[in-house]
């Protein structure tokens, strides 16, 4: 049977790195989880229970004692306790003075306790290194594989060698380590997984708004405007007919919206003439939505695709969310190109002619060829030879002003230093 932890182990792991006894204070789901996955990987696990002789279920191989001998056999100990029995650490204070103390624990809810889990046991134990990680990481993530859930593991702590060790475990189990700072940043880190999508709020919102905008937007020119002008009753329309046409524009919209962030990132690049300075934390958020806009507008089309399979609309109208497939490489341009090239042609003389405007209103065609065609001009712009050169030289580490500018070497965040490394290989 293949070793799990094969593929994932660094290639500069040294073999004393291999061998790190670590203690796991806790035989719930998420200590025996991440005891198994160490052993799994090369480590020595020892378990530390309020009942050693009636803990069951333990990985083979792992050693089972008491809190004060186990926390004697290593200098790592995980904490996969909760909060509410953490009184037990005031009589371990001499024994766990100097050790390290990873706390993964989380709340029920978001700021429940004044202060974070991991300052409340830094309190407790003053002697120890506590160090806040793994609280992202679930047990069924680390029993069935980091390639079915995330591998990033935030860690925080106020010594900076305790931090070092704790990464260095992490890489061997196959997960990414992020420096998240001092021990204050623990709060953060334990609120992220009581958020609902954290990375899907913005891109949810900005296409709900987009539908709203775009169906009522359609109400005034196809429902409304007939019934003033004509005494026609065209309500039946809103069940079906507009929907059908808000939810391509929608999908063309949101398709735009993935790549111009890094249009504007690459003139903002051209404009400083270096690389090394952040970008606005706007754009740093928008380039990390950039995967979850394409998927809502790939859920856009595929509304539009059933759609169109419901009512009869004309053949042609049958292909058109073939080409809003939205994919987030190389041919993501080519899928832009090809969508706003159909919505030209799909509209024809239609869009320009004077009958087409309702209360001065173009058709909604138009406004959702706006961002679009902006990012596919200014895109064709940026290929251009003399300055597609420069952007080149730029991302490679040249700077225009190399003797006078002071680049900023770190960003805000690490996940800051993400964005910029993605939509780099994009563009």
């Amino acid at each position: 049977m293949e070793n799990p932890c094969m593929n994932a182990l660094p290639l500069t792991m040294t073999s004393s790195q291999k061998q790190v006894t670590v203690c796991i204070f806790g035989t719930g789901d998420f200590g025996r989880s991440l005891g198994l996955k160490m052993l799994q990987c090369g480590h020595a696990v020892v378990y530390g229970s309020r009942n050693p002789q009636m803990s069951s279920l333990l990985p083979s191989g792992a050693e089972v004692l008491s809190y004060p001998e186990a926390a004697q056999k290593s200098d790592i100990i995980i904490v996969a306790i909760h909060r509410d029995h953490y009184n037990f650490f005031i009589d371990l204070t001499e024994v766990l003075n100097g050790k390290i103390l990873v706390d993964v624990s989380n709340n029920l809810k978001i700021n429940q306790y004044p202060e974070s889990n991991a300052e409340y046991l830094a309190q407790l134990v003053p002697g120890a290194h506590v160090v806040k990680a793994f609280n992202t990481i679930s047990a069924w993530a680390l029993q069935s594989g980091a390639l079915d859930a995330s591998r990033q593991v935030f860690v925080c702590g106020n010594d900076t060698n305790a931090k070092h060790r704790v990464m260095d475990i992490v890489r061997t189990l196959g997960l990414t380590p992020l420096d998240r700072g001092a021990l204050v940043a623990a709060k953060e880190i334990e609120n992220y997984p009581l958020q609902l999508f954290p990375m899907w709020r913005f891109p949810l919102c900005l296409s709900a708004m987009l539908c709203i905008f775009f169906f009522f937007y359609c109400v005034i020119r196809d429902i409304i405007y007939p019934y003033v002008y004509k005494k026609e009753d065209n309500t039946f329309r809103l069940a079906i007919s507009i929907p059908n046409r808000v939810f391509p524009i929608t999908a063309l919209v949101l398709l735009a919206l993935v790549y111009l962030p890094g249009v504007i990132a690459a003139i903002l690049q051209l404009y400083r003439g270096t690389k090394y300075f952040r970008f606005p934390d706007w754009l740093d958020h928008w380039m990390l939505c950039r995967k979850q806009l394409g998927l809502v507008a790939l859920g856009f089309a595929f509304l539009h695709v059933i759609y169109t399979l419901v009512i009869p609309i004309r053949y042609y109208v049958r292909w058109r969310l073939r080409n809003i497939t939205v994919t987030q490489s190389k041919l993501g341009y080519l899928t832009l190109t090809l969508c706003t090239a159909h919505t030209l042609v799909y509209g024809g003389k239609r869009f320009l002619t004077p009958s087409a405007l309702r209360w001065y209103l173009p058709s909604a065609y138009i406004l959702a060829l706006i961002a679009p065609c902006t990012v596919l001009v200014v895109k064709f712009i940026l290929i251009m030879p003399c300055i597609d050169k420069t952007l080149t030289r730029i991302r490679q580490g040249w700077e225009k002003n190399s003797k006078s500018s002071k680049p900023l070497l770190f960003r805000k965040s690490d996940v800051s230093n993400k964005a910029e490394c993605t939509w780099a290989s994009e563009i």
